[in-house]
């Protein structure tokens, strides 16, 4: 089943059939809103408000590990995001989509990272951080419906809230990369470490703050009005994606536990070995 997390903007998807809502308890307290399910195309598929139904949820303050698990627990076992992001390059225009392969983290290390710790040690490859088998989907089905789409792109991730200053825009270019946002990480790394294909479409609603002209610079305001005017087309770049979606268990993502443990499993105790059985599904 595919799951959609739904960034600024995108707080329910009222294309769903026979939709249902389900309030999940996760072992990391509760997920952002209640998950609802339902049917795009004939597939099932769940969906998530990554900040709360009214957007309450800082970036920092979203419980990224709490929303992972608990689209797993629904049977989920590939992740779409659906994230604005401040555009680092002039050729990804404002309203332009792209899809990130590869991230830089720039958050303050207060945000929980991990589902591992407190005796329980794993360290898994995060080299290819995204699904390439859906990101290939995503790209092809963008293809046939003539979406253009910027492939195999780097996102930075900073904390926020705030937004950058000029310096720092200018640093993320210089550092390689080409979108910038504040929720794809530990997003990706966490659905990672819970075996689950993972892939954003990243809309851009603006040039961060990087061009001299100072009427270009990004705007809480100027970030929802391109967002919502985008919405329309990412909706139905999923409904096509979901449509020709086959899950595939062989998929390097599907495996990045294998190898990743560190801890004798004779050494763990029974929650611990309940996690790990839980995120090795």
């Amino acid at each position: 089943m595919i799951g959609i997390i739904g960034g600024s903007g995108l707080y329910a998807m009222r294309e769903l059939g026979t939709p249902r809502a389900h309030t999940v308890t996760t072992p990391f307290g509760a997920p952002s809103a209640p998950l609802m399910t339902g049917t795009l195309h004939g597939r099932e598929v769940a969906f998530l408000a990554r900040h709360g139904l009214q957007h309450q949820l800082l970036p920092g303050e979203i419980n990224f590990r709490a929303n992972i698990w608990a689209l797993k627990s629904l049977g989920v076992r590939t992740v779409i995001g659906v994230s604005a992001v401040g555009s680092l390059r002039e050729e990804i225009r404002p309203g332009d989509l792209a899809l990130p392969s590869q991230y830089l983290d720039f958050t303050r290390g207060t945000r929980a990272a991990s589902f591992f710790g407190g005796g329980l040690v794993a360290h898994i490859s995060s080299a290819q951080p995204t699904c390439r088998a859906t990101a290939a989907l995503i790209a092809r089905v963008a293809r046939a419906g003539g979406v253009a789409l910027h492939e195999d792109r780097t996102y930075a991730c900073v904390e926020g809230p705030r937004l950058g200053t000029r310096a720092e825009s200018l640093f993320l270019r210089a550092a390689g990369a080409d979108v910038v946002g504040m929720t794809n990480v530990p997003e990706a790394f966490l659905a990672l470490e819970a075996q689950l294909g993972y892939c954003t479409i990243a809309v851009a609603t603006d040039y961060d703050s990087w061009l001299e002209d100072p009427t270009q610079h990004a705007s809480a305001e100027q970030i929802l009005k391109l967002f919502s005017s985008n919405l329309g087309r990412v909706q139905q770049l999923l409904a096509a994606t979901v449509a020709e979606h086959q899950e595939d268990e062989s998929r390097p993502c599907r495996q990045a536990l294998r190898g990743a443990l560190l801890t004798p499993h004779e050494q763990l105790n029974t929650a611990q070995r309940a996690l790990l059985e839980f995120l090795q599904t």
